[in-house]
């Protein structure tokens, strides 16, 4: 059927970005993008036209001028088109460019080239209708942490306590599967992935093989951390969950009861100010925040069991 999703065009300030990545996928958006126009930002998005009438686009549009007078910066602005089916896949992929994070990772959209040479480690990636492309602030932060958490230091130094070798890790709420995938390529023995979203588990899976992962290195069910903890035979030595505040908190408890004493935990989708919440819980349930990383009004808590 021709125009059958909506594409959204936001023309911002570039501080604005992040928070803007997120209102759209909370708002249900299959394909975020941007690309740089002088010294603004422009964002695409695509959006089934079911999922949204103009009334709802307008509102969404009231929220993001809402968000710029909170942060104090001007105001985006926003349009909107209907385009074809068979269009919309391929709308938003041009948009989005191989992406260097942190010390170790390079992000390789599908459709382009494996660069020859780079001493990077490529994760190639097409999300699909599943969040999670490398550039959101949470997930850059996220890799950067499991960097920290993974990467075997220098043989001349010793180990760090808290590392582990050849760690088994949960992913919960996986979208792409980006982390599993950055874990395993750190060298995690094995990662163990859920998400409530079915197009998420798909996106994750296709990905694993895309990266040349072994199914049976990367498991992924539909769920949350309950169905998780079906899927494994002992506790885990790390969990990332980069879903949002109100949903770690909820989690937590879950979370706490698959873990082992030496268990280290990266926590994202978290505002800055939503922090000291998410930190207070952690801590009821026997866990200490090591370090707090920020990224403009977003923020990734690393923690370890006490």
């Amino acid at each position: 059927m021709a125009n059958t999703w909506w594409e959204l065009q936001i023309f911002c300030e570039p501080d604005l970005e992040d928070t803007i990545f997120w209102r759209l996928a909370n708002f249900g958006c299959r394909g975020t993008a941007s690309e740089k126009k002088g010294n603004h930002s422009l964002v695409r998005a695509y959006l089934p036209i079911f999922q949204a009438q103009l009334l709802d686009l307008a509102a969404l549009s009231l929220w993001l001028r809402q968000d710029a007078l909170c942060v104090g910066v001007p105001e985006p602005t926003m349009h909107w088109q209907l385009i074809d089916e068979q269009d919309w896949a391929s709308s938003w992929k041009q948009y989005w460019q191989p992406q260097d994070i942190g010390d170790r990772f390079l992000i390789n959209p599908a459709w382009y080239p494996v660069p020859e040479n780079s001493d990077r480690l490529i994760i190639r990636l097409d999300p699909g209708m599943a969040f999670g492309t490398g550039n959101h602030a949470t997930t850059q932060l996220c890799l950067e942490s499991l960097e920290m958490r993974l990467l075997e230091p220098p043989s001349s130094l010793p180990k760090r306590e808290e590392q582990q070798e050849a760690a088994v890790i949960a992913d919960i709420g996986c979208g792409s599967g980006i982390l599993s995938i950055g874990a395993l390529l750190l060298g995690a023995k094995q990662a163990y992935a859920v998400d409530t979203d079915p197009l998420a588990v798909q996106s994750t899976q296709e990905n694993c093989l895309l990266n040349g992962i072994a199914p049976e290195r990367l498991l992924v069910a539909p769920g949350s951390v309950d169905a998780l903890a079906k899927m494994l035979s002992e506790s885990v030595d790390g969990i990332v969950c980069n879903i949002l505040a109100d949903v770690i908190i909820e989690l937590v408890p879950q979370m706490s009861a698959i873990a082992k004493p030496s268990t280290w935990g990266i926590f994202s989708g978290i505002l800055v100010e939503q922090s000291k919440a998410v930190a207070d819980v952690l801590e009821k349930h026997g866990w200490i925040v090591a370090a707090l990383w920020k990224r403009k009004e977003w923020c990734c808590l690393n923690v370890r069991r006490s």
